[in-house]
């Protein structure tokens, strides 16, 4: 196959350039576009030789895309307008306007792209931008395909459930069986191309079917329900999925990282400790990181127990029998601590050349690694798409 021309919307710090690279097909990016600045900043610092554009997608006139002359459109639109947490605007919500002006622009490119994928949070599904990508698709005459996937379906330990599509320009059909109308919750077997997923598919959030070599009767923390528990102990107990132990940093000694800048403190410990959800190394899962990690506690990523010493059930036994000094001092047996921004870099399937410019602060990298994408999944999605 010739060398496919990539154009990057949405560019972020790279997750979809790292992506079309370890697909291994043959292509090169000719024109990444975003306008956030510490975005643009360690994307120029990895990929120094890819055209960074540092501008709206607005701002680009149809002659600006026709003279690039690509054959295939990455791209991660802003999530905020479809998040379920959010005020769900959707194509009213003024961050949609580059999105839209996308869809206008496609069916008036001198060239269509061979190929289409595209990236959003769950909820992007049932909205109105959705609708309208789909339609100006069909009227373009491409083929396409949705999905609901999350890392573990990779036997990744992290949640990180996310609506793709991919989309193929006619004449040309996609080499495994499409379902249309249907989103598809894992990735379809292709004997064609060997893009079979490597482990079982696991719903993300939801237990596997077997529950043999779970605990029973554990007791973690008291804001948490029987069935949340017993979830989690099937999740630890799925062998398909790797433990976390594999993401994660050495400690002290040698080049190891210094973890002591990354223990949660007292303050946190003492207000958040019933709701944080708690991992160790031997886990095979953890909750979605997001860009509020390392600032907001609550729903914002998994914290890690470094000191295997004290069990969490000794921990959390009687806590609010304790007095504030005993609570800290029971607690901070544990160690808990936030992941490094580099074991959530692993986590979501960076490479391990990737790396931020010296200037980056520990928050400017959780919030840019909480907006990107999980590297894996999209590699094999562009694999299944140009196939």
């Amino acid at each position: 196959m010739e060398k496919l021309r990539v154009l990057e919307l949405y560019s972020g710090i790279g997750g979809m350039h790292y992506a079309l690279k370890e697909s291994g097909i043959s292509a090169e990016v000719v024109a990444a576009v975003d306008v956030n600045t510490t975005a643009n900043e360690i994307y120029r610092h990895n990929f120094p030789d890819t055209p960074l554009w540092p501008k709206t997608i607005e701002g680009l006139m149809l002659n600006d895309f026709n003279k690039l002359g690509f054959d295939m459109i990455l791209m991660s639109p802003p999530c905020q307008p479809f998040t379920r947490i959010g005020l769900q605007g959707d194509v009213s919500d003024p961050r949609t306007k580059s999105f839209l002006y996308i869809l206008d622009v496609l069916p008036r490119l001198t060239k269509l792209p061979r190929f289409i994928l595209l990236e959003n949070v769950k909820g992007f599904e049932t909205s109105s931008a959705r609708d309208s990508l789909v339609k100006t698709l069909k009227d373009c005459g491409y083929s396409y395909q949705e999905f609901l996937l999350s890392p573990t379906c990779l036997g990744i330990p992290n949640s990180r459930l996310r609506y793709f599509l991919i989309a193929r320009a006619t004449p040309g059909s996609f080499s495994f069986r499409t379902a249309p109308g249907q989103i598809l919750e894992s990735f379809p077997n292709s004997a064609a191309n060997g893009n079979a997923p490597d482990h079982a598919p696991v719903p993300d959030g939801c237990p596997p079917a077997s529950s043999e070599g779970a605990e029973s009767g554990r007791v973690l923390y008291k804001m948490e329900t029987p069935h949340e528990l017993e979830r989690k102990q099937l999740q630890d107990a799925n062998e398909s999925v790797r433990r976390i132990q594999e993401f994660l940093e050495e400690e002290e000694g040698g080049t190891g990282a210094d973890m002591e800048q990354y223990l949660l403190p007292s303050k946190t410990l003492l207000r958040y400790a019933l709701l944080m959800d708690i991992v160790r190394p031997t886990c095979r899962r953890s909750v979605c990181f997001t860009k509020g990690y390392g600032h907001y506690v609550e729903g914002t990523g998994s914290v890690l127990q470094s000191s295997m010493e004290t069990e969490l059930e000794t921990a959390f036994a009687s806590l609010d029998s304790l007095s504030e000094e005993g609570k800290l001092s029971r607690l901070s047996q544990l160690r808990l601590r936030y992941f490094t921004p580099r074991e959530i870099a692993n986590l979501m399937g960076f490479p391990a050349h990737f790396c931020f410019p010296e200037n980056t602060s520990i928050k400017q990298q959780y919030r840019v690694l909480g907006n990107s994408l999980n590297v894996h999944v999209v590699a094999r999605l562009i694999q299944l798409m140009v196939a």
